[in-house]
């Protein structure tokens, strides 16, 4: 299965569950790009709408594109009394939509699942000259060395999903390698912001949490099963109360 339709197996949970973005953020891009009423903007993969109702707010027309048809359902249901919202269920790269005709074009921690070429290129090919594209991810960290319990949850990450990548909280070299793509593909004043935000979860929670995850919902399901049991009682044993650490890293750019 394709990992993208993993989001689409089980709305309600996604909808809860997954990271939200702070205000900050959104001012930060609405000043960016002077967005306002009539202008047009587009989502790349609304999921349930984390990002989408700061945008709504301003009155521009957005328009937002989805490849998971339950997911699309969702937030066409979510947010129905906004008159100036359209959404429409497929991927960003069939998406049909005029030339240089698009003020901002934006995408919460979903641009990387786009062949990067084909991503950058058809963003600029629909902005307007001088329209800005915005491109934010909420990177989830519960790897600090000085928690025990996150140690503890890393070692049975490796047990069931061994990786050699070493994990960073604040990733410099990802951070610049991104803001060196955009500028590669031809954006100018390229701009970028971190956020910090904290989550705490019970054991029950982490779990529903993880469940929005395709890599994780792309386990075999014995193991899944005993990774889940592994995870829950490990928290169980610190109070019950797992703190997770969100780094979001903001690009803002004009073509």
């Amino acid at each position: 299965m394709d990992k993208r339709l993993a989001f689409n197996e089980d709305v309600e949970n996604y909808d809860k569950w997954r990271p939200t973005y702070c205000e900050e953020l959104f001012k930060d891009i609405i000043a960016y790009s002077h967005l306002e009423q009539g202008l047009k903007a587009i989502e790349i993969g609304i999921g349930t709408g984390q990002a989408t109702r700061p945008f709504l707010e301003t009155d521009c027309e957005l328009t937002a594109i989805e490849l998971g048809n339950d997911l699309t359902e969702y937030s066409k249901l979510k947010f129905r009394e906004y008159k100036n919202f359209t959404i429409y269920n497929t991927s960003f790269e069939e998406f049909a939509c005029p030339d240089s005709s698009i003020d901002i074009l934006y995408s919460a921690t979903a641009f990387h699942w786009i062949p990067e070429e084909t991503g950058y290129l058809k963003a600029s090919k629909l902005l307007k000259t001088g329209g800005t594209l915005a491109l934010f991810w909420n990177r989830p960290f519960v790897a600090r060395e000085n928690d025990e319990l996150h140690q503890i949850i890393q070692g049975i990450y490796q047990k069931y999903r061994p990786s050699n990548t070493k994990l960073i909280e604040n990733d410099t070299e990802r951070y610049n390698n991104i803001s060196k793509t955009i500028q590669n593909y031809g954006f100018r004043d390229v701009v970028f912001k971190l956020y910090h935000l904290t989550r705490q979860f019970s054991s029950t929670d982490y779990i529903a949490v993880l469940n929005t995850y395709s890599d994780h919902r792309s386990l075999p399901s014995p193991a899944k099963e005993r990774f889940e049991d592994e995870i829950r009682e490990a928290i169980i044993k610190f109070g019950d109360a797992l703190m997770v650490y969100d780094t979001i890293d903001l690009y803002l750019a004009r073509k």
